[in-house]
């Protein structure tokens, strides 16, 4: 999922957005009611959160699909269970910037990831599991808490293994008046069986495509090899809940998929075939930000060919085949 938290959060430096779009394309944010309230009115969020939570019996929420019992505190390969952890809770002015406006992106960070890189820059929290346990009013507090200091969405970082927990906490939250969009900023691989369940509940998808060859992916991702097809099935049904990420006349985001990709040293993520992919399979205005700032962490010093910072030409080929492709709605960083 996190710019320089690699599975979702900081983005580093903004130095233009390559874009075209036409006035009347744009999103209003005007009058603009996130479609978790009407599923909590008709008591449907309670609904799906409780099916959700059914899962974490022999747990399946991630493609990993491990089978435990959470339910009886056993862990996951995410190395969670249904317990709620979570890291810290704040306004982050990191994000891509229709996400921050003026009072910064509400992100919440997960403990615990279900995909488990080896580069990953925020490791203590995705694999070291810092954080403490949370109550599902507390997580709901915490939502209220950002909105009334001007947050201008609700940013759930690392969510997938938690999603039955999320849910809830929505529902509990928008009881007392909780509004404002929901991101769900993930690594991309996601079961579209899961997904589903999110339909009308989230209102801004923010995953990752890492890579393109399941090979890599299996090498620095604990063995995820499934990764490319499974997070392509993902984007499509992203895309077809929530369409294109357009901001608003206020410059805000309140309904999209923006897509990130992390350029990575030696090409070791596949960057032109996901351009292509994304070029041939997904509208040439959909949102992607072309990540500049990896740099090894963790284990990367293990893995000679990710152990350096990209340079100048591999963003800049990145770039250039984004542009080629004829992909309009660029996020491109200043490097």
């Amino acid at each position: 999922m996190i710019g320089s938290l690699i599975f979702g959060s900081f983005t580093g430096l903004h130095s233009s957005v390559f874009s075209i779009r036409s006035g009347s394309d744009r999103n209003s944010g005007k009058n603009f009611e996130p479609g978790y309230l009407k599923l909590h009115r008709n008591n449907e969020l309670k609904k799906r959160g409780e099916e959700l939570w059914a899962l974490m019996e022999r747990c399946e929420l991630c493609p990993r699909m491990c089978g435990v019992n959470k339910l009886r505190g056993e862990k996951g390969v995410c190395r969670a269970n249904d317990r709620l952890e979570i890291s810290s809770y704040n306004p982050h002015f990191g994000e891509e910037r229709p996400l921050v406006g003026k009072g910064g992106s509400g992100t919440i960070f997960m403990s615990n990831c279900s995909l488990r890189c080896v580069f990953c820059i925020n490791w203590h929290i995705s694999q070291g599991g810092e954080g403490s346990t949370r109550s599902l009013d507390q997580l709901a507090d915490m939502m209220l808490a950002l909105q009334k200091m001007g947050c201008p969405n609700i940013n759930f970082v690392t969510p997938t293994h938690y999603s039955p927990h999320i849910v809830l906490a929505v529902d509990k939250a928008a009881a007392k008046g909780l509004k404002i969009p929901l991101v769900y900023n993930t690594c991309g691989w996601e079961r579209v069986e899961i997904l589903k369940y999110l339909d009308g509940i989230i209102d801004i998808y923010l995953p990752d495509f890492k890579f393109s060859d399941g090979k890599m992916a299996a090498k620095y991702s604990s063995g995820a090899n499934t990764y490319p097809e499974v997070t392509k099935h993902a984007l499509l049904e992203m895309h077809r809940q929530v369409g294109v990420a357009r901001p608003a006349e206020d410059g805000l985001m309140y309904r999209g998929l923006m897509i990130r990709h992390l350029v990575m040293p030696n090409n070791v993520s596949g960057t032109g075939e996901i351009i292509g992919w994304i070029a041939e399979n997904l509208p040439k205005d959909t949102y992607l930000n072309i990540m500049s700032q990896y740099r090894p962490a963790y284990k990367a010093f293990d893995y000679p060919e990710i152990s350096r910072k990209i340079t100048r030409g591999e963003y800049n080929d990145a770039v250039n085949r984004a542009k080629n492709a004829g992909l309009t709605n660029l996020e491109i960083q200043g490097y």
